[in-house]
């Protein structure tokens, strides 16, 4: 058999990286700190008002399980705030950023969403969400080593 003997379906090109699996195709995944007491917390509120199931919830100490993403992971980072990988995969809002961004997605939360654009919100909202974190094992008890070192 010659080159020319071989059609364009017969063709299959390697790929170019090797892909993870997604653990969730076509949602949002929220990372977050799932030795937090606060974290489980609101991860249990959100998944409430999560109706139409946009989200997929994943402790960000699971390591083996992040979703493929075009911005590098980073546990630190993870471990300080919240983060959210968009369906698309190309981004991810970390804290209030990323509340805001799913603010957008629930419909009792989509109602207030405008107003964390509003001049000053966006920074006020930031310095609130970065103390919680900070204080979070101050704000809920802590059973066993939940502590970030």
């Amino acid at each position: 058999m010659s080159a020319a003997d071989v059609t364009p379906a017969a063709v299959v090109p390697a790929p170019a990286v090797a892909e993870r699996a997604d653990p969730a195709k076509g949602k949002a995944v929220v990372l977050y700190d799932g030795m937090c007491p606060l974290c489980k917390r609101a991860v249990s509120i959100i998944k409430r008002l999560d109706w139409f199931k946009r989200f997929h919830f994943q402790d960000c100490r699971d390591r083996a399980n992040w979703p493929p993403s075009a911005v590098p992971l980073d546990l630190k980072a993870l471990l300080k705030e919240m983060h959210v990988v968009t369906p698309d995969r190309k981004s991810a809002p970390a804290g209030f950023k990323a509340f805001r961004w799913m603010s957008w997605r629930m419909p009792l939360t989509a109602l207030f969403a405008p107003l964390f654009y509003v001049p000053g919100v966006p920074w006020l909202g930031n310095k609130v969400y970065l103390w919680i974190a900070k204080h979070r094992y101050d704000l809920v008890p802590c059973e066993g080593e939940c502590r970030v070192k």
